[in-house]
């Protein structure tokens, strides 16, 4: 993995992760060498024997379970959006609320959550998560009014908070690294398979059940997921050496978050996610079910089965991201402006198609969502890859911040819209009213991609104020945008 490829639009040298990603023929920095990054590198894992090895797969495999719940409980109320609307009466803008609440919440416990994964570890904090998750789902299972069930939605988004970057964390210091763009990719995209419970067995309990032992249920599942985590999993390998403690301590959580911030990188990965995230998550957690449904015309049964493809999907296209983020890391960008503008493009052929699309032009639509994941996922590489062990709890949820912005600023725009163009509630959406509404995600990708473009422009003047080894072309860029920004 050549660092220090030369190319006009390639991405930064990471700081981080020197020997995992430096070229066979030793071009990069060198540890020790004037321009190795100051911070101490990752300790990889040690190989161990091979117990170690199935050790390692069996804890990450508990972690991407709790994950897989979380996800569950994340998408339950998507796919029950109709029954909510009916059972608390609520308006569009109303049925936002419960969604943008609950990413609300779980964005901005991203960063206290990963300086609190710092100091007390994966365990204890995906245990947390199961159980404040399932007293949110029990919760709404027994809400008979709008204020509770939104309430219970909030408890859900904390817990979700507290089990993503957890498990991120877990990669990072179990696997070596050069395994941890494709582990994160999968980790990703595998936690997916909940979303593929709720389109399908939620869907149907739902409907056989009932609204309370359905959601009952659901509580009772992440209680049992929390004691297992409690139980089972363990944070680091028994032969791998300690994270520094300086970062465990409360007083340099503040610090740490600094220090996570200040660096360009995790800026990158913030603005990655949050361009590549927003249009998947919109779809898949709220509005693409009534899209399908009121809007294009489908089944019930097939739009369920549509929002259960993208994850399919999504796990083929995101070991090969993985992989080609691991090989060439200095062109991770140019992933993330071509998953950008292609989600941009099926959305325009959608949204313009003289009444309603074809099947053919809507299962393009899917294929294209199905990246944005995985697409997201590139921006914890990032923050892996330029922050050291101690930090990237904190890192990972500053990243993690960028795409449930996105995300819950078009949920609640796309509600109010609707309920500026419908007056009747869900049984008098149209295909225009959803047509107006899907627009406002063209101005998160505008702006999105512009500052995804300046965080790289950034780490692009650091490399060569490093002395980093980059190609004319691309210096003389570079350079000639920091005199344009000198004379403004």
């Amino acid at each position: 993995m050549d660092t220090a490829a030369t190319a006009p639009d390639g991405d930064p040298v990471p700081a981080m992760d020197t020997a995992a990603t430096a070229p066979a023929s030793g071009e990069g920095p060198a540890s020790g060498s004037p321009l190795a990054p100051t911070d101490p590198p990752a300790t990889p894992p040690a190989s161990g024997p091979s117990e170690h090895s199935a050790r390692r797969w069996l804890m990450w495999g508990l972690g991407v379970f709790a994950y897989v719940v979380a996800v569950f409980n994340r998408s339950s109320l998507g796919v029950a959006s109709l029954q909510a609307q009916h059972r608390f009466h609520a308006t569009s803008a109303e049925l936002s609320l419960f969604a943008v609440l609950q990413l609300a919440v779980y964005a901005s416990m991203q960063i206290p959550v990963g300086a609190l994964l710092d100091r007390f570890g994966t365990r204890r904090m995906v245990t947390a998560g199961a159980l404040v998750m399932a007293a949110g789902q029990l919760a709404l299972g027994l809400a008979h009014t709008l204020p509770l069930a939104i309430l219970a939605r909030v408890l859900v988004g904390t817990g979700d908070a507290m089990t993503f970057i957890s498990v991120l964390r877990l990669v990072g210091l179990w696997f070596p690294s050069r395994q941890a763009a494709v582990i994160t990719q999968l980790t990703g995209i595998l936690g997916q398979l909940g979303q593929v419970v709720a389109a399908f067995p939620l869907v149907a309990l739902l409907h056989s059940a009932g609204w309370e032992p359905t959601f009952v249920g659901a509580a009772a599942t992440g209680a049992l997921v929390g004691l297992l985590v409690l139980a089972a999993l363990r944070d680091t390998p028994p032969d791998r050496r300690p994270v520094p403690t300086d970062a465990l301590r409360l007083a340099d959580m503040r610090a740490s978050v600094r220090a996570a911030w200040h660096e360009p990188g995790t800026r990158l990965g913030l603005w990655t996610h949050f361009v590549t995230q927003f249009s998947g998550t919109v779809f898949a957690l709220l509005w693409g079910y009534p899209f399908l449904v009121r809007g294009e015309g489908l089944s019930p049964h097939l739009a369920g089965a549509l929002l259960s493809a993208m994850v399919f999907i999504g796990m083929g296209v995101g070991p090969l991201l993985g992989h080609l983020a691991g090989t060439w890391p200095r062109r991770r960008s140019v992933l993330t402006l071509s998953i950008v503008a292609g989600t941009a493009a099926a959305w325009t052929l959608v949204l313009v198609w003289p009444g309603r699309a074809p099947l053919g032009v809507i299962v393009v639509l899917i294929v294209v969502l199905a990246t944005n994941g995985p697409g997201s996922m590139l921006g914890f590489d990032y923050a892996r890859t330029f922050n050291p062990p101690a930090r990237q709890g904190t890192a990972s949820g500053i990243v993690n911040v960028g795409g449930f912005v996105a995300s819950l600023s078009t949920i609640l725009f796309v509600g109010l819209i609707l309920d500026a163009v419908t007056t009747g509630g869900p049984a008098s959406y149209t295909l225009g009213g959803f047509r107006a509404a899907l627009s406002v995600q063209y101005v998160g990708w505008v702006i999105g991609l512009a500052l995804v473009l300046h965080s790289r422009r950034v780490l692009r003047r650091r490399d060569i104020e490093r002395g980093i080894r980059i190609d004319p072309l691309h210096r003389a860029i570079v350079r000639r945008w920091g005199d344009v920004s000198a004379r403004r």
